[in-house]
Parts: structure tokens; sequence; C-alpha cells
């Protein structure tokens, strides 16, 4: 058997033999660079902790680090850390009021995503038996 051909797996759940659409390749091949960024993105996502904070903030629309930490039940430490790790990765933004420091999402988008996220978890419960 010629070494270039590509044993595929019956049992699992993709196409039983191999053909590429040329169109529909080159057409979507050049727009995957608009995905850059987006993985970092989901990852600060699939911390329990951030989407936490990412969704008090998105109710909320701007809390103090105290609120922030209390409303999650964590210590402060640990969420000014994730609160510092979402304003770096430019999902968050801060401002300080005399001795205190606020937080809110730094733009629409962040708080649709979390949102959408919250629906669809939702959905998700509700369709297992």
């Amino acid at each position: 058997m010629s070494e270039d051909i590509q044993r595929i797996p019956t049992d699992l759940e993709v196409c039983e033999i191999q053909t590429i659409d040329e169109e529909k390749v080159n057409r979507l091949r050049p727009r995957m660079m608009e995905t850059e960024g987006v993985a970092p993105l989901f990852k600060a996502l699939a911390d329990d902790t951030r989407a936490k904070i990412i969704y008090a903030l998105a109710l909320e629309g701007e809390l103090c680090v105290c609120d922030v930490a209390a409303t999650i039940n964590s210590s402060i430490p640990n969420t000014s850390h994730h609160l510092r790790l979402l304003k770096n990765m430019g999902l968050a933004r801060y401002r300080k009021n005399g001795k205190l420091v606020y937080y809110s999402l730094d733009d629409d988008h962040v708080r649709h995503l979390i949102m959408c996220g919250i629906e669809h978890a939702a959905e998700l419960k509700q369709s297992k038996p």
C-alpha cells in the first residue's frame, strides 16, 4: 500500500473518503487569520473565576474590587489578580475613586459574549434529561 494514502478510521464521525471543495477552501483559507486573538479571549473566559467576574460586571456595569470578591466568594487578592489579567487582556477597565478601584467591562462585546454563554449553558441544562 502507498504511504501517501491516509487511513481514516471508519468508527469516527469523519468522511469516509477524502475530497476537497477547492472553491470553498480558497474562499475560507484567507479568512482564517481573522481568528488571531480569539483563542486567548476564550481561554480567559474558560476560567470559572473570570467567567463569574465578567458575568457580575455584565449584570451590574461597574463594581469595586471588594464587591466583586464578595459576590464571587473569593479573596480580594485572588479577585484582584483575575481583574488585572482581564484588564491586561483588554476585557475590563478600571478607574480609581479615592482609595477604591472600580472595574467594568471594556466594551459591549465582552458583555455579549458572557450573556450568550450563560444563555447557551442554560439551554444545555434544560435539554438534558
